[in-house]
């Protein structure tokens, strides 16, 4: 291979992992505003499938396609994402950063939850996806009014476990990090 096909691969493979990729520190704010959109979303579903008839589940599949493209690249292929980190984030104050790996273990259990939901709707198991939906609305409502995390604090006690190793998140072991992030 020549040096500027070499040179071009390389800049091609830097540009998919740099869209394949968990942004570390996370503005806690943009996270928040993102589950607030889970709220609604999980909430709409949920009260529509129950009132309306339970063809409205399939809406379910929206919200996994939002939890698997935001494990897999930030924020960057999630529109609501995109909403929150450009629009509504930067208008509600000043950026409070939190550690990026227990934000996307948070993300990836939503993305198991829901890819479940899924599944449940296409087996034609209203109940049990209605169900699922109720845990979304559970904890996306503790994350986006209550600034309280449940996958974050199961990330962590993974770390105390030593089930995560501590490398994994420095930010996460150290508090004076944290702190020192937060007060940037």
């Amino acid at each position: 291979m020549s040096a500027p096909t070499q040179e071009i691969g390389t800049a091609a493979a830097r540009d998919v992992r740099s869209v394949f990729t968990f942004p570390n520190p996370v503005n806690e704010l943009a996270a928040r505003t993102v589950a607030g959109g889970v709220l609604l979303l999980s909430a709409l579903t949920l009260v529509l499938s129950i009132t309306v008839g339970t063809g409205w589940l399939w809406l379910s599949a929206l919200l996994a396609y939002g939890f698997v493209a935001r494990v897999l690249a930030g924020p960057t292929l999630s529109p609501s994402a995109q909403l929150a980190t450009r629009v509504i984030a930067p208008r509600l104050g000043p950026a409070k950063l939190v550690a990026g790996p227990p934000k996307r273990f948070a993300q990836s259990i939503g993305a198991v939850v829901t890819i479940t939901t899924v599944i449940l709707v296409a087996l034609h198991l209203a109940g049990a996806a209605q169900l699922l939906l109720l845990v979304m609305v559970v904890f996306a409502t503790l994350e986006s009014i209550f600034a309280y995390c449940v996958g974050c604090k199961i990330f962590s006690r993974l770390m105390q476990l030593g089930l995560i190793p501590a490398e994994t998140c420095e930010a996460c072991a150290n508090i004076s990090l944290r702190t020192a992030t937060q007060a940037n």
